[in-house]
């Protein structure tokens, strides 16, 4: 590709609003916000990334999948940059994020609870205590947390003692 046919960063984006994040598939990489920048840097696409966790086992997986993707669009010469600061948070997932986690069965994290400065409030977040959690199947705010631990690490496991199932909920970081 020369220099005179790159594409438009904002085409970029829309291709990387295709690549599905692979631990929650009906979400992309650009819905849960880790993309976080795109730009041409001569003849070179650098796309830079900043994980949920710094120890997000799937960080491998998700840069092949970026790669993957743009190379299978021509782009031929690829950095992605590894990003740690500002940490990721779960302000950065889009609301149509959000409402692609609810309707998959998992509870979307509570607006306005993620990291904000304050260690006693964000330890408190962290732990699930006294968040009121609505159910993605049924809508109940009648739920309890049934483990701190969901099916990954960046999700707790509840329940809703409404219609008596479980689901997760993405926690706030």
């Amino acid at each position: 590709m020369s220099v005179t046919t790159l594409p438009h960063t904002d085409q970029i984006w829309e291709w990387l609003s295709q690549v599905p994040d692979p631990e929650i598939p009906v979400i992309s990489l650009t819905d849960l916000g880790i993309i976080r920048d795109v730009q041409w840097q001569g003849d070179t696409l650098v796309v830079t990334v900043t994980p949920t966790y710094s120890g997000c086992p799937a960080t491998g997986v998700i840069n092949l999948d970026i790669e993957t993707a743009l190379r299978s669009h021509g782009i031929e010469k690829l950095e992605l940059k590894r990003q740690l600061a500002p940490a990721w948070t779960t302000d950065w997932i889009t609301a149509e994020g959000r409402e692609k986690l609810r309707a998959y069965g998992i509870a979307p994290p509570v607006d306005g609870t993620a990291a904000d400065g304050v260690l006693a409030g964000r330890v408190s977040r962290l732990m699930g205590n006294n968040l009121t959690i609505q159910c993605p199947r049924c809508g109940s705010t009648h739920t309890q947390k049934v483990s701190q631990f969901g099916s990954t690490p960046c999700k707790a496991s509840y329940r809703c003692t409404d219609c008596l199932e479980p689901f997760d909920y993405f926690k706030c970081i």
